[in-house]
């Protein structure tokens, strides 16, 4: 490593072949090798010794909603980026709704992109939108470089962004399957939402009731149908319906290309904790009960889960009423992501090294990004530095996303991020951030 210009160094370094006491040599914002611990480091080279604080691959949030530009009054990139570099985030992969314009053509990418440049503290990727309306569009953002395209079978909540049904979601996803493109999917079932109870008001369990889960159930069975006919490659967003991972499982063992993700909130809260009224708690699917919430655990563990993304989906206060009916349905945990589901895996057996697959490793795999993910030669030099025994109390007043309400007030985690560094950068330290410093990335490059 005689061209090292920083060399990190750990009792715990989580590397794909296992944690080991290692020496990291980063030259150029690339890591150039993983070495052991006593490695002489050259006169040249800047030390860090964390000592018996893990370093782990910066985590990959392919599930970030930053709302920028359009609705800044709910989030931005200035402040979703800070939030997520605060909790070890140094990707995130933003939603294509929920700003104004959509991405939806390559000339509102082109948009957004401006938007976020200046003010990433991260990397940042965009995700491109599928809409009844634009399937000319699709392969067009595709060159542009989105990461794929999301879709919605049921309606959105914003009016700009309409659902699919099974008819263009078979057009969409026949143009995206001859790209070999992704498709990234809400699935829940309009048909099912109907019929369910809407009573309205402030009752948990009212909410709960008119987001069933054979409405995921039903939805996931349909697209699962539709990539089995196209060969397409397609991606469950925010799983919470336990009850689907029997379908799941046996579309992979027929060879259809199904990915799947869960939330925090799926893992880590459930219905049964939920007050009536706290519409903090509220997204769609919604937190279902504690015996539903084992079995995504199982899933995680022998992989019928693939990853674990935050959808952080925030908005303004005053959106969030006591009706859960009316209340904006979205979580904000970006920088409560990585303690929250290390705090409860812990608790379940699983390591450090089970986390960082989820959340670092399988979600850079998704999206293909190679430089991303995991502390090896070539990779870029994104960590973040954990104290996995200390613990702190989420207080909102300490949260760095724009409007600090969060489902997590109040509870005490596993987990402190200590740093976070960007291609060789500490970007995060003990609550001191440095200017933006993130670049805005490209599935071509």
């Amino acid at each position: 490593m005689s061209d090292a210009e920083l060399v990190l160094r750990s009792t715990r370094v989580i590397t794909p072949e296992g944690t080991q006491a290692a020496t990291v040599a980063v030259s150029g914002g690339k890591i150039t090798a993983v070495l052991p611990y006593d490695a002489e480091v050259p006169a040249t080279a800047r030390l860090e010794d964390v000592g018996d604080h893990v370093l782990l691959p910066g985590l990959v949030d392919t599930h970030v909603h930053v709302n920028d530009p359009g609705r800044t009054e709910w989030e931005g990139f200035w402040t979703a980026t800070r939030a997520a570099a605060a909790g070890g985030i140094t990707t995130l992969i933003d939603m294509p709704l929920n700003s104004l314009p959509p991405t939806t053509t390559v000339e509102h990418l082109r948009i957004k992109q401006d938007v976020a440049r200046d003010k990433a503290h991260i990397d940042v990727g965009f995700w491109g939108g599928a809409l009844p309306d634009n399937v000319k569009d699709l392969r067009p953002l595709h060159d542009a470089g989105v990461f794929g395209f999301k879709c919605f079978l049921s309606p959105s909540g914003v009016d700009e962004f309409p659902h699919l049904d099974q008819d263009r979601l078979a057009q969409s996803m026949a143009e995206i399957a001859g790209f070999d493109g992704l498709l990234i999917v809400h699935a829940e079932d309009p048909h099912h939402l109907e019929s369910a109870p809407q009573h309205g008001g402030p009752k948990y369990a009212d909410f709960l009731a008119s987001r069933p889960r054979d409405a995921e159930d039903t939805a996931i069975a349909n697209l699962v149908a539709q990539a089995r006919r196209l060969n397409a490659r397609v991606h469950v967003l925010h799983l919470s319906s336990s009850d689907a991972l029997p379908l799941i499982r046996a579309a992979r063992a027929e060879g259809v290309r199904v990915t799947v993700e869960t939330c925090p909130h799926y893992l880590t809260l459930t219905a049964e904790e939920v007050p009536d009224g706290a519409s903090e708690f509220k997204c769609c699917p919604p937190i279902r009960e504690s015996a539903n919430q084992d079995l995504l655990w199982e899933a995680l563990a022998d992989g019928t889960i693939d990853c674990v993304v935050t959808d952080h989906s925030p908005s303004t206060a005053d959106l969030k009423t006591d009706d859960f009916a009316t209340a904006w349905g979205g979580i904000s945990g970006l920088q409560v992501s990585l303690p929250a589901v290390w705090t409860e895996a812990r608790k379940r057996g699983h390591t450090l090294e089970d986390v960082v697959r989820w959340m670092s490793a399988r979600t850079a795999e998704l999206v293909g990004l190679t430089r991303k993910g995991a502390i090896e030669a070539g990779r870029d030099a994104d960590f973040a530095v954990l104290a996995p025994d200390e613990t702190f109390t989420v207080d909102p007043a300490g949260l760095q996303h724009r409007n600090r309400v969060t489902a997590y007030a109040g509870r005490t985690l596993y987990g402190v991020v200590k740093s976070t560094w960007l291609r060789g950068e500490r970007i995060v330290a003990d609550g001191e951030f440095t200017e933006p410093k993130g670049t805005l990335l490209s599935r071509t490059r």
